[in-house]
């Protein structure tokens, strides 16, 4: 599972604002892939010597191109109407570093997996949300099939990422599953602050997670 989150990760992490087209999810993920391996694959040595540097990497090249904050309320669920909207903000600013700790550490597994993603089609109209399909393609393993979820801002005509589903499993869904009974039982702070607690840990390669574990 966690192989096929190294690459989709790598996919979505070299994101560069200023010359990625967000008007259309399709020529975005096109984008992304070439800029994502390039700066990844260049990046090699750094992050070999400090993981830590991958945060960097999410928080420049990653986070302005997922909504983030529709997320966040998508985890809180049937909670965010009974969340102040102070309560609102600590969560989400905690959810932000609890993502970008948790790409970050998916992303030490890179090791130059090949990306094929799905080719542009109509969007029809009206319809501002849909998914991408990507394939993450390792000649040692069976290809696995990604969909991202986009989601369009109607004012702005923009498209950021805010969930993602490989074999059948929905990331939002599963971080909802994990957190909706402490979420119902203490509250959105209460949460938040687990959350920064989890992405507090530092940054390690796999190797170094199993002996330390």
């Amino acid at each position: 599972m966690k192989r096929f989150l190294v690459a989709l990760l790598g996919l979505w992490a070299s994101w560069v604002m200023a010359e990625v087209d967000t008007s259309n999810p399709y020529t975005m993920m096109n984008q992304v892939a070439e800029e994502a391996f390039a700066r990844l694959e260049a990046d090699q040595e750094k992050i070999t010597s400090n993981p830590e540097y991958l945060r960097e990497v999410v928080k420049e090249h990653f986070l302005p191109y997922v909504n983030a904050r529709y997320a966040a309320y998508k985890v809180l669920g049937p909670q965010l109407r009974q969340t102040s909207d102070e309560a609102k903000e600590v969560f989400v600013e905690a959810f932000t570093e609890y993502m970008v700790a948790s790409y970050a550490q998916v992303l030490t597994q890179y090791d130059g997996q090949q990306v094929k993603i799905e080719q542009p089609k109509p969007i029809p109209e009206g319809r501002n949300i849909l998914t991408v399909r990507v394939e993450i393609i390792d000649p040692k393993r069976p290809v696995i099939r990604i969909d991202f979820a986009m989601r369009q801002n109607r004012k702005t005509g923009q498209w950021l990422g805010f969930d993602m589903t490989a074999e059948g499993v929905s990331l939002l869904n599963t971080m909802q599953n994990e957190w909706g009974a402490k979420l119902r039982a203490d509250g959105a702070e209460v949460v938040a602050e687990e959350l920064r607690r989890l992405a507090a840990k530092p940054i390690v390669k796999q190797a170094e997670e199993a002996q330390n574990g």
